[in-house]
């Protein structure tokens, strides 16, 4: 390979050992060795580039835990959570922290319940929806019906997640359109989407463009009713990938988990507001008969034989860990400051937005600590919330802006997450600087010419 080609690397002189190459391929294997000394300083030098995790306030995914997290991570990173045989006290933890969610979201009986750890929220969501999938199958199968044309009927600000579900499983996505009157999925009009071959409705905790709840007990009336006049019995699945973790602590009396009967399954991002480090997710279904008995494999591995649902085998243990070492550590009350105090910094952000000339809240921060806004209607031509959010950039915060969808789609919104870290001061300093920002944008004598087509949000 010559050397001139774009992916041959000169290593610093200060990193090189004696007798080491002096340059290396990024995208072929060397023939060579490196010393991990060289190898560890041309990584941590690489990944310098990327953002600051602290003002990125795009994602959702938790980015700092604490020393002693950290400590007990590096002590068990190397356990392999499918093998229950070889690690016991690993397993018998994640049975553990599933019932203690089970708990948390008022399972009927939480000892008699069953649940798993996944890679994330979206193979939890995965695993929800076969286990409906399944259960209509056999349903139709038992009545002598057809069982080839199942849907699925959801929000359309869902999270892409449902959309590969409906893809890779062969299940007809229904979308709802959310719209300025309805902003969320809120049961309005859901009877034209739902039909005999509908396998269940999802219902988001936390939507992922604005953070804004879906009413589960609208819903669950509205299937009700749609029962009542139809005979069809549609099950609720919630997506409580960021809401799982807020609504227990926050909005106690809010009634969207299995206090609600026709909520049978549902899933949290234990790498979101469960505040372990990525990546770790949970699904929960209400009593164990929910889950198909026919989707669960008994391996024999490594001298056991164990139950197994998910579609990953060999993953991570260590974030389960540290998902118990949290519940050890903060219990209700610990849980309770933490998101109170992320939920006051993002309501300190909307408040501030608010007063702004030149926004629109669309929500604030009121259900999960989360919120988005838009631009007055005729405040400018100049500029946009894409050309804002450039700007932000060059302070250093990643602050998204993305068209919402469908019906919406010629609306664009800005969206900001707070999480555990972000505190009241970097809050202040970031309202100063996208007033900065928009002083400076305001200013400009000519509208900013715009070549590139923005992109849908799929974060």
């Amino acid at each position: 390979m010559a050397r001139s080609e774009s992916n041959i690397r000169e290593v610093n002189p200060l990193f090189a050992r004696p007798g080491e190459e002096t340059t290396y391929s990024r995208t072929r294997l060397q023939n060579g060795e490196m010393l991990p000394e060289t190898a560890y300083q041309l990584v941590h030098d690489e990944v310098m580039l990327d953002g600051n995790a602290r003002l990125n306030l795009a994602t959702f995914v938790g980015t700092w835990m604490g020393p002693y997290a950290e400590k007990l991570y590096s002590e068990t990173f190397d356990k392999n959570m499918i093998d229950k045989d070889e690690y016991p006290a690993t397993a018998a933890i994640e049975e553990r922290c599933w019932r203690i969610l089970a708990d948390l979201w008022h399972a009927p009986d939480p000892d008699h319940t069953i649940g798993t750890s996944t890679i994330g929220s979206s193979e939890a969501c995965m695993l929800a929806g076969l286990a409906f999938k399944r259960r209509w199958q056999n349903a139709r199968k038992a009545a002598g019906k057809p069982a080839a044309t199942p849907n699925l009927v959801m929000s359309s600000a869902v999270q892409v997640v449902w959309e590969k579900f409906c893809n890779y499983w062969d299940v007809e996505a229904r979308y709802v359109p959310i719209s300025e009157e309805h902003k969320t999925l809120d049961g309005h009009d859901l009877a034209s989407y739902v039909d005999e071959n509908t396998i269940g409705v999802v219902v988001i905790m936390g939507v992922t463009y604005t953070g804004m709840y879906e009413p589960v007990t609208k819903v669950a009336a509205a299937l009700d009713e749609i029962q009542k006049n139809t005979g069809l019995d549609i099950p609720i699945h919630v997506d409580g990938a960021s809401g799982g973790m807020i609504a227990p602590f926050l909005q106690e009396d809010l009634e969207w988990d299995f206090r609600v009967e026709r909520v049978h399954s549902i899933n949290t991002s234990g790498h979101k507001y469960g505040l372990v480090y990525p990546g770790l997710g949970w699904v929960i279904w209400r009593s164990r008969d929910l889950l198909p008995e026919d989707l669960i494999f008994y391996v024999s591995y490594l001298g056991g034989d164990m139950p197994t649902f998910a579609l990953n085998f060999s993953r991570p243990g260590a974030q389960v860990l540290l998902q118990y070492f949290n519940f050890l550590r903060l219990g209700r009350t610990g849980y309770r400051a933490v998101q109170q105090a992320s939920q006051d910094t993002a309501k300190h952000l909307a408040d501030g937005i608010a007063k702004h000339g030149a926004f629109e809240l669309w929500n604030d921060a009121s259900d999960i600590p989360v919120f988005a806004w838009r631009l007055k209607a005729g405040h400018t031509d100049k500029w946009t919330l894409y050309d804002l959010s450039d700007r932000l950039r060059t302070y250093g915060w990643q602050v998204p802006a993305y068209p919402m969808p469908d019906d919406l789609s010629d609306l664009t919104v800005q969206r900001i997450v707070v999480r555990n870290g972000l505190s009241i001061d970097l809050a202040d300093k970031l309202l100063g600087d996208i007033a900065a920002a928009t002083a400076d944008l305001e200013s400009l004598p000519a509208p900013i010419p715009h070549t590139v087509a923005k992109r849908g949000f799929h974060h």
